[in-house]
């Protein structure tokens, strides 16, 4: 994975950053949306916006780190050149986003574009968990996902998910990721030592937030959140 592009999605949410310092769009945005997040997602009674402002705000940094993360495994699992394209459109989404997030514009459009590459990331390691047997990455993404989902709403978010629904199906409609990866001799390794080099290089995959979900309360729920 080039670094120039790495770089440019860091200089883009950085620049974005300085956007926000000056017209607080998104936290105009955030404040507004926690009375109608999902009703499984608990904040904090205490500083709820700025709780999730600092969650959005991880989401959108980690990106580059999880597209590092994943390319450093891919070349160590030596199935890069296989598997480069999915990184090259995860990148895209930032460099190239589609059309269909141009209505809105800095920290509040990362969101959309962060949204797009986490959920791809996160389709790649299911993918090959259930076909497979190992995961790319040793992190569940599903519940900060689930979060973003909830915040920029279920008709907006099925449709970014259709986008990479259809970006998934490029690499895995021939099976050939899943044969590379049955007997991938770096990821049964990773895997057996519960992937402590990988938390040991990359702390970031550990995650951690204030925010929970009432987990408790979703057997007998009739509304749940999905994707």
């Amino acid at each position: 994975m080039s670094e120039q592009k790495i770089l440019y999605i860091r200089e883009t949410i950085a620049l974005a950053q300085k956007q926000e310092a000056s017209n607080h769009e998104l936290q105009s945005y955030l404040e507004s949306s926690v009375a109608s997040l999902h009703h499984l997602i608990s904040l904090p009674e205490e500083n709820s916006s700025e709780t999730l402002m600092d969650f959005v705000t991880r989401y959108i940094n980690h990106v580059p780190d999880f597209i590092e993360a994943l390319s450093a495994y891919l070349h160590e699992a030596e199935i890069y050149d296989e598997t480069k394209v999915l990184l090259d459109i995860a990148v895209e989404f930032f460099t190239k986003p589609p059309e269909i997030v141009s209505n809105h514009s800095g920290m509040h459009a990362l969101i959309d574009e962060a949204y797009l590459a986490h959920r791809l990331i996160e389709e790649i390691n299911d993918r090959l968990v259930a076909s497979a047997g190992n995961p790319l990455l040793p992190m569940d993404m599903t519940f900060s996902n689930l979060i973003i989902h909830s915040l920029i709403g279920d008709e907006f978010a099925n449709q970014l998910d259709l986008v990479v629904h259809y970006a998934i199906e490029l690499l895995f409609s021939n099976g050939r990721l899943a044969q590379l990866t049955q007997n991938n001799k770096f990821l049964a390794e990773q895997s057996k030592q519960g992937w402590k080099d990988a938390f040991d290089r990359w702390p970031c995959l550990a995650g951690d937030s204030a925010i929970s979900l009432k987990l408790s309360d979703s057997l007998d729920d009739d509304n749940p959140i999905v994707h």
